[in-house]
């Protein structure tokens, strides 16, 4: 196995890729490790929730670079899970249908037509390209490599890093915009739904939907250090600091959050 992981006491071992490759069963490759990003962490609170063990695995290989992750998965980004012999599946909506197959209860995927298609636009507009997610990343890329103080090696990451989301400054700017309309169309629909007695995103039940909001939060406002133990140099730069942004964050999203946290996800967070 891999090198341990410690994170105030918050320990987990990760497999290499050599090792995995062998395996049976569920893996996970996880990437960043001591960061929760909103991927990587609605992958494994999903499986959590399922209650399927899986084994953690590390995304740089045993030479510091990613090439045992694209020879294996075709592509260079985490979370990727592996089931058995299957393809490797590193898109959330193909996880998530992975997770419905192995273990049917509880259900994420609502029976309703209806329902359905409601859970994955909304979805959609958290974890799909143009996204929620999405369009914070482009907003950290351009801090980074906008400010005169970042390191030119620094800045060439970054930038590499974001042809991945084909960041640009007009993209950037673009990106705030998205972001509120995504925030203000959750907090509306937990208004409706609390209006008809459920404080679920959808339906009467936990869906994946709820998962994924309450882990895309930590982009905007991450968990208490006690509760997600996140590297520190980390913190500053997943909280919001745009002010309309951080007004568009409203008490009932970041409640609903907590609420999904503390009812059905892992706390503290695992790295």
């Amino acid at each position: 196995m891999a090198e341990k992981i410690a994170i105030n006491s918050v320990v987990q071992k990760y497999a290499s890729i050599a090792e995995a490759r062998k395996m049976s069963g569920l893996r996970l490759i996880l990437g960043a490790i001591a960061v929760p990003g909103p991927w990587r962490e609605a992958c494994k609170g999903i499986f959590y929730v399922k209650k399927v063990p899986y084994v953690p695995v590390a995304a740089v290989g045993d030479d510091g670079t990613d090439r045992e992750l694209i020879e294996w998965t075709a592509q260079s980004s985490a979370p990727v899970a592996i089931w058995n012999e299957e393809r490797p599946r590193s898109t959330w909506i193909e996880q998530l249908y992975l997770a419905e197959r192995l273990a049917a209860n509880p259900p994420l995927i609502p029976a309703s037509i209806e329902e359905r298609t409601r859970m994955f636009g909304y979805a959609n507009e958290l974890c799909g390209e143009n996204g929620l997610g999405w369009s914070k990343r482009l907003t950290m890329i351009h801090s980074t490599v906008s400010n005169p103080s970042t390191p030119d090696n620094v800045k060439g990451f970054w930038l590499k890093f974001g042809t991945k989301y084909g960041y640009s400054a007009g993209a950037a700017q673009a990106a705030p915009p998205r972001m509120i309309e995504i925030l203000g169309l959750l907090d509306a629909r937990l208004s409706q739904q609390g209006a008809k007695g459920s404080r679920f995103l959808v339906g009467d039940r936990l869906s994946a939907l709820d998962i994924y909001w309450a882990t895309f939060a930590a982009l905007l406002r991450p968990l208490e250090p006690e509760l997600c133990p996140m590297a520190t140099g980390f913190r500053d730069f997943y909280s919001e600091t745009n002010p309309a942004v951080i007004a568009a964050l409203s008490p009932r999203l970041l409640e609903h959050r907590d609420f999904i946290y503390r009812e059905y996800l892992e706390l503290p967070v695992v790295f």
